[in-house]
């Protein structure tokens, strides 16, 4: 009989969070703000946070930066996923996964839809994969949106999610 490591739910995940905005910076980030609220309230730790402008060469500099930090072992970025010209964090995230986390975006769409936006949920383009061994996830910039994904997916599966890409 094969044992499985057991998860791990008592260390914190450390947290890099990114906010990709041409209008917010940190003093006015509601949206990372969120996230660093809520992430520290459930036990994790953020590593380092910042804001960039929705240019995907800024965008890749500090993603780049946060994956080269071996103690950050998830980033959330908000912002910059919508479907406006300027939005391209979404273009500039996804094609470096590893693997792709199709339930995030599936399950943010359809709690959004329920829960909040109804049919604007379909303008969401919020995606979630693996790069290396870090867990990525890309939401919308809205804090209610922050809220939402933060509440009912990234914190209830952040522990699972880490144990499975590391095991």
């Amino acid at each position: 009989m094969t044992h499985l490591t057991e998860m791990d739910t008592t260390t914190p995940v450390i947290i890099g969070v990114l906010t990709v905005s041409d209008t917010r910076n940190k003093a006015s980030d509601k949206s990372g703000a969120t996230i660093i609220r809520m992430a520290e309230s459930a036990g994790h730790r953020i590593g380092e946070y910042q804001v960039c402008t929705d240019d995907p060469a800024e965008i890749m500099t500090f993603l780049a930066d946060y994956m080269r930090h071996d103690d950050i072992q998830a980033i959330i970025i908000t912002g910059g996923s919508g479907i406006s010209k300027r939005d391209q964090t979404i273009e500039t995230v996804a094609p470096l996964f590893n693997k792709k986390l199709d339930g995030f975006g599936e399950l943010f769409r359809f709690l959004s839809y329920t829960e909040d936006v109804g049919s604007k949920a379909l303008l969401s383009r919020a995606t979630a994969g693996i790069i290396g061994e870090k867990a990525v996830f890309a939401l919308p910039g809205s804090s209610k949106a922050v809220e939402l994904a933060m509440d009912k997916l990234i914190i209830p599966e952040l522990h699972h999610i880490i144990h499975e890409i590391t095991k």
